[in-house]
C-alpha cells in the first residue's frame, strides 16, 4: 500500500514537472522570444543553447565519470536529442513564430497539437510501450479539447497571407523534431541522471547550431545583440530554456515517453491563456470548456502506468 503511493506521488510530481516544463515554453513563445525577432533564427538558437550548456559546465564537469559507461547507442541517442530538439526543432518553432510575427498563433497551435500523436507513435515503435485502452480515451480526449480551447466552435484562421503556408510547415516540422526529441529522450536518460542529461543535450546543441549558424554567415551578426536581447537569453536560460528542460528530463526519466507527449499539451493551454493577456484575444464558453477537458485529461492520462518493455536494454 506504501509502495503504491509512493509511486502514485511520484508519478504526480514528475508529471507536474513536465506540465511547469510545457508552461515555460509557452511564456517563451509569448513574452520572450519576440524580442529577438531581429536576429537570425540560427543565431537565437545557438546562442541560448551555449549559455546554457557554459553555466552547467562549472557544475559538472566533476561529475562525468558515469559517462565512461555510455555506449554508442548512448551517445547516438543524445545526439538525436541535441538534433531534433535543440536545433531543427527549435529553430523551426522559432520561424514559424516568427512569419506570423507573435500574433496569429492559431496555425502553429493547431500543428503542435500532433506532437503527441507522432511521439505516441515514435514510442510505440521504438520504446516499445505498451498503451492501454484508456491512455487512447483520454489522449484523444485532450487533443480534441486543445482544439477547442484554441479555436472554439471557429475555424483555424489561414488568412495571414503567404506566409501561412510557410508557417504551417515550420511548425510541423517542429511537432515531428520534438516528438523525436521525447522519445530519443526517454532512451538518453536511460543510463545519467537528469542533470547530465540536460548539460547533454544544450552542450551537443550549441555544437550542432554553431556550426549551423558558422556555415550560414549568421554568427557575424552576434556583434548585433542588443543589451536588451542578451538580458532576454539570460532570462530564458535560466527559466524556459535550462531550467524548463532540468525539469522536463527529472519528469520523463519517471514516466513514459507517450504520457508526457500529453502533459506537453500544457505548452498550447498556456500560450492561449497568455495570448487573452498579451493580445487581448477573450476566451469563449466553448474554449474555457475545452481547456477542462484539456486539464481533466491530462491529468487521467498522468496517472495511467505504462512501462517500457526495453527499459534494461543497454
Amino acid at each position: 500500500m506504501k509502495n503504491n503511493f509512493k509511486n502514485s506521488e511520484t508519478k504526480f510530481l514528475s508529471s507536474a514537472a513536465i506540465i511547469i516544463a510545457a508552461s515555460l515554453w509557452g511564456v517563451d513563445g509569448i513574452v520572450l522570444r519576440p524580442s529577438l525577432y531581429s536576429l537570425p533564427v540560427p543565431l537565437v538558437v545557438f546562442v541560448e543553447s551555449a549559455i546554457v550548456a557554459v553555466l552547467l559546465t562549472p557544475f559538472l564537469i566533476k561529475r562525468i565519470s558515469p559517462l565512461k559507461s555510455l555506449t554508442l547507442k548512448d551517445w547516438i541517442a543524445f545526439v538525436g536529442v541535441a538534433l531534433f530538439g535543440g536545433a531543427i526543432g527549435t529553430m523551426a518553432i522559432t520561424k514559424a513564430l516568427f512569419y506570423v510575427n507573435f500574433v496569429n498563433l492559431s496555425i502553429v497551435i493547431l500543428l503542435q497539437k500532433l506532437q503527441p500523436v507522432f511521439a505516441i507513435s515514435l514510442a510505440t515503435l521504438l520504446l516499445k510501450e505498451k498503451l492501454p485502452k484508456e491512455f487512447f480515451l483520454w489522449a484523444s480526449l485532450a487533443i480534441v479539447g486543445a482544439y477547442f480551447m484554441t479555436f472554439g466552435l471557429s475555424s483555424p484562421n489561414f488568412s495571414t497571407g503567404d506566409k501561412t503556408t510557410i508557417a504551417a510547415l515550420f511548425a510541423l516540422l517542429a511537432a515531428f523534431s520534438f516528438s523525436s526529441s521525447t522519445v530519443l529522450s526517454k532512451r538518453a536518460l536511460r543510463n545519467v541522471n537528469y542533470e547530465m542529461g540536460t548539460y547533454l543535450r544544450f552542450l551537443f546543441a550549441a555544437i550542432i547550431m554553431l556550426v549551423i549558424a558558422a556555415s550560414t554567415g549568421d554568427i557575424s551578426n552576434i556583434k548585433d545583440i542588443t543589451a536588451k536581447q542578451t538580458v532576454i537569453f539570460l532570462i530564458i536560460a535560466f527559466t524556459t530554456g535550462g531550467s524548463a528542460i532540468f525539469l522536463y528530463y527529472y519528469g520523463l526519466k519517471r514516466i513514459s515517453a507517450s504520457v508526457a507527449s500529453i502533459c506537453e499539451l500544457a505548452f498550447p493551454l498556456t500560450a492561449v491563456v497568455l495570448d487573452y493577456f498579451v493580445h487581448d484575444n477573450i476566451l469563449s464558453p466553448v474554449q474555457w470548456i475545452g481547456t477542462g477537458v484539456l486539464i481533466i485529461s491530462i491529468l487521467k492520462v498522468s496517472g495511467i502506468n505504462i512501462t517500457p518493455r526495453l527499459n534494461h536494454e543497454k
